[in-house]
């Protein structure tokens, strides 16, 4: 509207400059007759007058009269003419300058504005949030996040290299890079051909850059490559629980105290999106590969490419995703989301943490088990309870607190939501079994790291 109206303004401004010497000529107008008739002639008449040219003078007595007359008529165009020459060059001068300023203005900005555009294609700005995050280029915690240059991450993950793979995910890889300040962090690399994971990826980042939480992974940054998307994280020297627990070790790192810990984390990572976040978030795909483990074994919730904000209104719109051995039955089967469908698969976690079992395990080529319709018979039976805890673990801890972790993964994998527990109530039921050293309020002789 501001361009529109000044190229409005010109036009009319040309406009009232060139009328200026008409306006100056028209207010000045024709000289009285009076002015213009010559002075009486003091000297009698000429005796060979005509008294036809007696009656013409008489007639007509303020035309002007000779020759002086005429030269001075001719001095007086000249120099109206010569006033509005002048006047229209300076116009022309004033308008080229005008024009000048005008078009100098409008390409500046232009230039900016492609500038902008241009930096945008490169990856600082990412849609829906293309506000938030045009024009940062470092890392401020609050509702922003780093642009990464692709080469850099090119370079500090050794282009890539298998040898520095951490894990596989649905739509890529996470590599291990060291940055130019030799800092450690981690990449995840996203092929985002589809729309989905493109919608994972602009999901993640977006929610990422709202949060700061102990429990919470630590977005640090993310790139853009043609089709592929990088996101950058803090590094989790401990890698996942699920490699912890399902990998070449079998859980032996973790002891009953490390194992409560991890639980008493990932309660605390999820009261705060249930709870504390505006509007709640629902993770969706809470599971032991997207709880990432640090160098003192602290729990970090990660992945939040399927999370969901206020999911209960919107579970309509929601695709039906998550993790086969996670998902709630009535998201299942009804696509009802809500904070409880946490909670289940929250339990299911607590089920891995006790039993040292896979959420779902394989009995024939065609047929498999989870571990809720496995283990649920045998968690209420406490004489069968100590008998199918991971022999990693067997034997190490007070049996008063084992049925209690085992009450309480039954109430979070119920089958109906109402019966599931609240995460905040979670949370306190898991705090007294946890020492005071690991952040519980257990008092223990002495820290042993059982």
């Amino acid at each position: 509207m501001r361009g529109r109206k000044q190229r409005t303004e010109i036009p009319l401004l040309l406009l009232l400059v060139l009328m200026i010497p008409v306006w100056t000529y028209a207010v000045r107008g024709d000289p009285p007759l009076s002015s213009m008739s010559a002075p009486p002639d003091p000297s009698p008449p000429s005796l060979s007058s005509s008294p036809a040219s007696t009656s013409m003078a008489a007639f007509s007595p303020g035309l002007p009269v000779g020759g002086r007359k005429h030269r001075l008529d001719s001095h007086e165009k000249l120099l109206i003419a010569l006033i509005v020459s002048c006047s229209l060059l300076g116009a022309i001068i004033l308008i080229f300058m005008a024009l000048w300023v005008y078009y100098s203005k409008f390409s500046h900005k232009s230039s900016k504005m492609t500038s902008r555009r241009s930096e945008a294609e490169k990856g600082l700005a990412l849609a829906p949030f293309l506000g938030k995050f045009s024009s940062l280029r470092t890392v401020s915690r609050k509702n922003s996040v780093a642009f990464f240059e692709y080469k850099l991450l090119e370079k500090s993950s050794n282009n890539f290299s298998d040898s520095n793979i951490l894990g596989v995910g649905g739509f890529g890889r996470v590599y291990k890079a060291q940055l130019d300040d030799s800092k450690h962090v981690a990449i995840k690399k996203l092929d985002c051909g589809s729309q989905d994971a493109l919608r994972e990826f602009e999901n993640e980042v977006d929610l990422l850059s709202k949060m700061q939480h102990p429990n919470i992974i630590s977005l640090l940054g993310y790139s853009i490559n043609d089709e592929t998307r990088f996101i950058v994280y803090e590094l989790m020297q401990n890698g996942s629980l699920e490699t912890q627990l399902h990998g070449p070790s079998r859980g032996s790192a973790l002891t009953w105290h490390m194992r409560m810990k991890i639980a008493l984390d990932t309660a605390r990572g999820l009261e705060y999106l249930h709870e504390h976040c505006n509007p709640p978030v629902i993770h969706r795909d809470l599971k032991s590969s997207n709880i990432l483990l640090d160098a003192n074994f602290n729990a970090k919730l990660s992945d939040f490419g399927l999370a969901v904000t206020d999911g209960s209104q919107n579970k309509n719109n929601v695709k039906l995703s998550g993790t086969l051995g996670y998902v709630a039955p009535e998201y299942l089967l009804d696509g009802k989301l809500t904070d409880k469908s946490d909670v289940y698969a929250f339990g299911v976690v607590l089920l891995e943490l006790l039993l040292g079992r896979k959420p779902v395990e394989k009995l024939a080529p065609a047929q498999c088990q989870s571990i809720v319709t496995w283990a649920m018979p045998q968690l209420t039976d406490r004489s069968k309870l100590p008998k199918i805890v991971d022999p990693a673990i067997q034997d190490t801890m007070d049996m008063k607190h084992l049925f209690q972790v085992a009450a309480v993964a039954v109430l979070c994998v119920q089958p109906e939501p109402s019966y599931r527990p609240l995460i905040t109530d979670v949370l306190h039921s898991l705090i007294p079994l946890v020492p005071v050293e690991l952040g519980g309020t257990l008092r223990t002789a002495g820290h042993s790291g059982n």
